[in-house]
């Protein structure tokens, strides 16, 4: 496909990555030079100098061809603007980054009068993946699908766990749980497991089910379940605000510190129910007067990582609770891994995500496209959905007579609302929803899943 990304700030930048990455052309536009030099020689794109609102750059840059234009600048109003002028010019699908609170009560209006695909809001798609992680708090992961019929929990195994030194295959005899482990990874090294793949302490483990049996599969393996009852956060910027916001209806009780007195006085008029302290999220004295050893959860959502990271630290030093940290610059990957942290969030990674699943719906038209995509270990895995279609070309086959391709697991087939853990014997049916994960990235389309014969 041809796709154009207006911005080349940090969400432009994992786009074009993920995206030339998956075979697509594309082309770059931006006012800076040295990020649009920068991203051309990296990822072998095109680049144009220029405002995306320029009707001769998005001709220059080839909107009268282009499948799909994403405006991602730092101005929601301009990305707006892109997008309609893009819909005007070039007759493309287009997708617009929306941050401003205040166009959240608007969106789909706004969608549908511009014509949009998708409006993405990177801080409200992270309050969402932090508020289902804040339901089962021991949990690190929580991803969904099927319209949360079947989920994928990602935790880590202590030392004491009952998994310890179990093999895969004995999960399901000794435990009487019908859930699969799906992923595991141990130190650098990812693994989509076989049956005979032994469990050891610091594994991180991502399992799949319906919720109410990886609830029952918690209890049995000794891990807390409630949900949090209250939640310290220290920042009050979007993310804050939207988080607040979802907790909040589901009756948790918020405290929020910011240090900017007129941000704290926003946070009091848009969310009169939450307790907005007026002072510094890094004077640990403040933090400790304020109850932090008392909170069931705490969340470092600052603009500064390296604050995060330090203020997720010191609240878990304090007390047993769950931790939440935003995360800003992907480079740090590698080292946020070891650090004993429990949830870390990448609002632009999860924008990403969104804007991809759609890319690749629009590139295949065959048996069944892309529903629903996360990725389970950072960029090493992807949990997919398929909805299947008439043409598919596995329909009524049964499992054991696909010739899959390695690296594929079979996760859930969701049918007419019941989930079924697929066995050998089991068949994709037309209007199945079936979920997967695989090492292969980039998969388009349910029938990429065999090997050609």
């Amino acid at each position: 496909m041809n796709i154009i990304v207006v911005g080349c700030g940090k969400v432009g930048a994992v786009l074009t990555e993920q995206l030339s990455k998956e075979g697509n052309s594309v082309t770059v536009i931006d006012t800076n030079a040295a990020r649009v030099e920068q991203l051309v020689n990296e990822h072998d794109v095109m680049g144009y100098i220029g405002s995306g609102v320029s009707y001769e750059t998005q001709l220059e840059a080839g909107v009268e061809k282009a499948d799909l234009l994403i405006a991602v600048t730092g101005s929601d109003e301009l990305n707006l603007l892109c997008c309609l002028f893009a819909k005007k010019a070039g007759n493309c699908q287009t997708i617009a980054r929306v941050r401003n609170p205040e166009y959240s009560e608007e969106v789909h209006y706004i969608k549908e009068e511009l014509g949009l695909a998708m409006i993405i809001n990177p801080e409200l798609a992270a309050a969402a993946e932090i508020a289902r992680v804040l339901r089962l708090p021991s949990a690190i992961n929580v991803e969904v699908f099927a319209k949360g019929k079947v989920e994928i929990l990602k935790f880590r195994l202590k030392p004491d766990s009952v998994l310890c030194n179990m093999a895969v295959q004995e999960i399901t005899g000794k435990l009487h749980s019908d859930i699969l482990v799906c992923v595991v990874e141990r130190g650098d090294e990812t693994y989509i497991p076989s049956g005979d793949f032994v469990l050891q302490e610091k594994d991180v483990i991502s399992i799949a089910g319906e919720p109410q049996k990886t609830m029952e599969f918690f209890r049995k393996i000794h891990i807390k379940v409630n949900p949090v009852k209250d939640i310290m956060i220290v920042g009050g910027g979007r993310l804050s605000y939207y988080l607040s916001r979802i907790l909040i209806g589901t009756g948790v009780e918020v405290k929020i510190v910011e240090k900017n007195l007129e941000n704290c006085n926003l946070l009091c008029q848009k969310i009169p129910e939450a307790t907005v302290i007026h002072g510094d999220g890094s004077d640990k004295e403040l933090l400790l007067e304020e109850g932090l050893d008392q909170v069931d959860a705490f969340a470092a959502l600052t603009g500064m990582d390296e604050e995060n990271v330090f203020l997720s630290l010191y609240a878990k030093s304090k007390a047993r609770m769950k931790t939440v940290t935003k995360i800003n610059r992907i480079s740090f990957d590698e080292v946020i891994n070891n650090l004993d942290l429990d949830t870390v969030v990448y609002p632009k990674n999860i924008t990403a995500e969104y804007i991809i699943r759609y890319a690749r719906a629009m590139a295949n038209s065959l048996g069944s496209n892309v529903e629903t995509m996360y990725r389970l270990a950072g960029d090493r895995v992807e949990a997919l959905s398929f909805i299947i279609r008439e043409n598919a070309p596995m329909v009524n086959i049964p499992l054991m007579d696909l010739n899959l391709k390695e690296g594929i697991l079979l996760v859930a087939i969701e049918r007419n609302g019941r989930v079924i853990v697929p066995r050998g014997s089991d068949s994709m049916q037309v209007g199945d929803t079936v979920i997967l994960v695989t090492t292969i990235t980039g998969l388009q389309d349910i029938s990429n899943i065999l090997k050609k014969k």
